[in-house]
């Protein structure tokens, strides 16, 4: 039968790989990824709440990512993980069910969301790094659930995620009360979120919020900035000269430029 190229993973050289790390061969590992994600839910709607920290090894890449990525308009979605994973996750995703709300005319449920997002990501076996909080509201009210990297996925009043999610986890238990007003959501999610970013080293920077009720959704982007930049008051200024010229050549442009003929035929 003719091979097909259907794209996406190839796992032909699992077996080279297994007999490989079998010979001695050190097989490269999982990069150690770092976050704090957060969901609650509170009488009327839910809250998401994420930091903004994206790392690269022990290198912080970007100091202000947005990790609450848009699903539907009233369907969002919070990603733990390999930043170009969960992006281009919920990415694919929101389009699918752009186009099932067109073609269904209705409003897009929490659950077909759930179900496409856990579908992927068990196809791939985990190998896509993306760890989800998804988060909405619909006809059957506001839901939150959990989506694993190998589409294992739980439904919950308040989850964490994330390498500072045990940080996290730590405040919901803590404080969490059932029917809890907005106010008091947001406030909750704002401080569990500052204990990841202030416990865990791969979460840090700014709180991002994201409100969603049944009159609509409410991003608060960079909600608290706890670690702004404290910048000098009196800049450094040299005077020219400081620094010394040791060599100077000046070429001049016409030994650089070749002018041609070309006679058209």
């Amino acid at each position: 039968m003719e091979h097909l190229n259907r794209g996406g993973f190839d796992f032909d050289l699992c077996n080279r790989n297994n007999v490989l790390e079998k010979t001695g061969l050190k097989m490269k590992g999982f990069m150690k990824t770092g976050t704090t994600i957060v969901g609650v839910v509170y009488k009327g709607g839910v809250v998401l709440g994420a930091d903004t920290r994206a790392t690269e090894g022990p290198i912080v890449a970007d100091k202000n990512c947005e990790k609450i990525h848009y699903i539907a308009d009233n369907i969002y979605c919070c990603g733990a993980g390999t930043a170009a994973d969960t992006e281009s996750a919920t990415a694919l995703i929101s389009s699918k069910l752009k186009l099932h709300k067109l073609s269904t005319g209705k409003q897009t449920r929490v659950i077909t969301a759930l179900t496409m997002l856990k579908q992927m990501l068990f196809k791939y076996q985990g190998h896509i790094s993306a760890a989800l909080i998804l988060g909405g509201i619909d006809i059957n009210g506001p839901s939150l659930h959990t989506i694993y990297p190998h589409g294992s996925t739980d439904q919950l009043p308040y989850v964490t995620m994330g390498s500072g999610s045990l940080a996290a986890m730590a405040v919901f238990e803590a404080k969490y009360k059932n029917d809890m007003t907005k106010e008091e959501a947001i406030a909750l999610v704002a401080e569990a979120i500052s204990s990841g970013i202030f416990n865990d080293l791969g979460s840090g920077s700014n709180v991002d919020v994201t409100v969603i009720e049944p009159s609509g959704v409410t991003v608060l982007r960079n909600y608290q900035t706890p670690n702004e930049r404290k910048y000098r008051n009196n800049p450094y200024i040299f005077k020219q000269g400081t620094t010394p010229v040791l060599k100077q050549d000046v070429a001049p442009l016409s030994t650089k430029v070749v002018i041609e003929d070309i006679m058209m035929g």
